[in-house]
């Protein structure tokens, strides 16, 4: 039997595996001397540094028991005729069409070649290949694992980098719409370290001055692994070997490689400079190294696109905030009352549960719900008496007139300025202007700044009143809730009353 199914042949020599993986194969035969035979002679294999791990199945059913509770079998070596005659070919089906498994490599072996003819059954099933039991010798079966392992360790590599593609695709969402830094750099510091599948620290900075040393503008954009800590820290607290390297390739103004790290060195066309080091585990190849290059390279030109995004809003809001204030002054009121309302209006638009772009959205725009009082006139605006019917339609018709001002098709600031310009003054059951919205119909941000205004303004000094003490704006506000305010929002306030004190605070008279 053994003598039928291996010839005597020299073994190769095979060297000794360092890594504690190992290939796992499955052998599936109904006779027992198959199995001892087959391990006997595969018993020192080694391929690409991994020794085998063998399981046994004697039926077609264990076997399918097996290949469901491993999804690492490497390859299965099935004889054709066990249970049933056609047992091994409805065990490659069930593999192939049932388990949907295209990565395990299948051999079939049979004794009986006749039953199961070559061509026949290889156009018929998806195998790898079809052996007859007596022309296996033992350096052929040898042959056959280096050939069926090297194709599946291909394969999982392939598949690994689909895999990668896949992840670094569905996290192009998070990446590039990311409206924070740091929150952009972790993004893809996450995928590269999937895609490399680096356990070790990866670690990513920038400045965008050639003078990293002493550069207020050096920022660590996203840190992993023991570098966590150093997220927030300047450069001299980073560890020696970091900075070290970082001096290096400032230096020299081009990564390296070190045998424990990589650092990567990149200058985009605006003068910045980004580096990059990873605590390695083990050696990159180069493909790794081209990743972390295109990796360090579109960080550094996004950073700088986000950079200009962040003085964009900045300049947005302080041009709201001028706005804002130049109408309160106007009226003789307090520029800070437009900050306060536009943190109060931030705060109550998170708690409410709307996303970070509408909270900021909300803030930049809501000190311009007043805008409109630039066309009211001063004995008007600035009358300290109550209005007549006329003056009180006048001063009505600022929120439509703020809302015009506002108008844009494609600033968005500006289109929240005008939604929140035209509906700060609508009531939640109706009864408002300029439109008599109710409810719902208001939108949220007119919704918020209506509350925020209205709360800023009972606690403040105006021509016409002193400021009121916080208990009568509580009192005010709650007889309020469901009628001229959002009730979820007077709930709110309520509840984030500290937060919205602190703003007051920080923001007086």
């Amino acid at each position: 039997m053994e003598d039928s199914i291996f010839a005597d042949e020299p073994e190769p020599s095979q060297t000794q595996s360092l890594s504690e993986d190992f290939w796992h194969i499955l052998l599936v035969d109904d006779e027992e001397g198959v199995h001892q035979v087959t391990e006997m002679v595969l018993r020192d294999f080694h391929f690409d540094g991994r020794a085998l791990k063998i399981s046994n199945a004697y039926s077609a059913k264990e076997a399918r028991a097996l290949m469901e509770q491993h999804d690492d079998i490497a390859l299965a070596i099935v004889d054709v005729v066990m249970e049933t005659d056609d047992a091994g070919l409805e065990l490659v089906r069930h593999i192939r069409s049932t388990q949907h498994n295209h990565y395990t490599r299948l051999v079939l072996r049979t004794g009986q070649p006749g039953q199961a003819p070559e061509e026949e059954v290889i156009l018929a099933y998806d195998i790898d290949d079809y052996k007859d039991k007596t022309e296996l010798t033992s350096n052929k079966l040898l042959t056959l694992l280096y050939a069926a392992l090297r194709s599946y360790r291909d394969i999982c590599i392939l598949d690994q980098h689909r895999r990668s593609l896949e992840q670094v695709i569905l996290a192009s969402t998070e990446i590039f719409e990311a409206n924070n830094l740091s929150i952009f750099a972790s993004a893809v510091l996450r995928q590269i370290c999937n895609l490399l599948h680096i356990n070790g620290a990866l670690f990513y900075c920038t400045s965008l001055n050639e003078d990293l040393e002493e550069s207020n503008n050096f920022r660590v954009l996203a840190a992993s692994g023991d570098m966590s800590e150093y997220t927030t820290k300047h450069r001299s607290e980073l560890p020696e070997a970091v900075k070290a390297a970082f001096d290096h390739a400032l230096k020299d103004k081009k990564p390296f490689t070190q045998k424990d790290a990589y650092t990567g060195y990149f200058s985009t066309s605006h003068g910045g400079e980004n580096l990059l080091y990873v605590s390695l585990e083990h050696e990159l190849n180069d493909i790794d190294m081209q990743l972390l290059d295109i990796y360090a390279s579109n960080v550094a030109v996004t950073y700088e696109n986000l950079l200009l995004k962040d003085e964009i809003l900045a300049s947005q809001k302080e041009l709201a905030y001028i706005l804002g204030e130049a109408v309160e002054q106007r009226s003789k009121e307090t520029g800070s009352h437009v900050k306060r309302v536009a943190h109060f209006s931030y705060l109550l638009a998170l708690e409410y549960g709307l996303d970070q772009e509408q909270a900021d959205l909300i803030k930049l725009a809501s000190p311009l719900h007043d805008v409109g009082k630039i066309a009211i006139p001063d004995r008007i605006l600035k009358k300290p008496g109550k209005f007549t019917e006329d003056e009180w339609e006048i001063m009505k018709s600022h929120a439509q007139q703020g809302a015009d001002l506002l108008k844009s098709d494609d600033n968005e600031v500006l289109k929240m300025g005008e939604i929140i310009a035209a509906q700060h003054h609508e009531h939640w059951q109706g009864g408002g202007y300029p439109k008599n919205l109710k409810g719902e119909d208001i939108h949220i941000a007119g919704r918020i700044t209506a509350l925020a205004d209205v709360f800023d303004a009972l606690g403040c000094k105006r021509c016409y009143k002193e400021p009121w003490p916080i208990e009568d704006i509580l009192i005010e506000i709650d007889k309020q809730k469901g009628k001229q305010f959002d009730p979820r929002l007077v709930e709110l306030l309520h509840k984030n009353l500290d937060e919205m004190l602190a703003i007051r605070d920080a923001f007086p008279e």
